[in-house]
């Protein structure tokens, strides 16, 4: 009859199996891919820049009215008051905002995030091909 030898207690412990052989990979994987990391930096800023434009115009409006109302009812054009001007501005300002934030992503951004698409997909064919085989 047999029996597991590490059944008992004053047993040693049994031999460490080893390790299964692991194929390195040619690249770095995906997660900490080189080109993520730009990704994200080409968005932050991409944020940045539209938020500032449309934000930085409306708080300087919001502080020119508060601490300057002298300026703000100034007129600038027969019966035309800045403030009134600046808040016409506003709308422009924020279309100016939109366009760079569309630019920056058409020049930018979207290039990136195209290729680390396209590298993916390669990737994830030749993982489906490696586990065929």
């Amino acid at each position: 009859m047999s029996y597991d030898p590490y059944t008992y207690p004053w047993a040693p412990p049994p031999p460490p199996e080893p390790p299964a052989a692991r194929r390195v990979p040619d690249r770095p994987p995906l997660g900490h891919h080189r080109d993520l990391r730009i990704l994200r930096t080409a968005y932050r800023w991409q944020r940045r820049v539209a938020t500032l434009t449309a934000l930085g115009y409306f708080t300087l409006f919001l502080i020119l009215s508060a601490f300057a109302p002298g300026f703000m009812t100034s007129t600038v054009t027969d019966g035309l008051p800045a403030g009134l001007l600046l808040a016409l501005l506003q709308l422009p300002v924020t279309w100016l905002a939109i366009a760079l934030y569309e630019y920056t992503a058409r020049r930018h951004v979207d290039p990136l995030a195209d290729r680390i698409r396209k590298e993916a997909a390669l990737d994830a064919k030749r993982e489906g091909r490696e586990g065929e085989r």
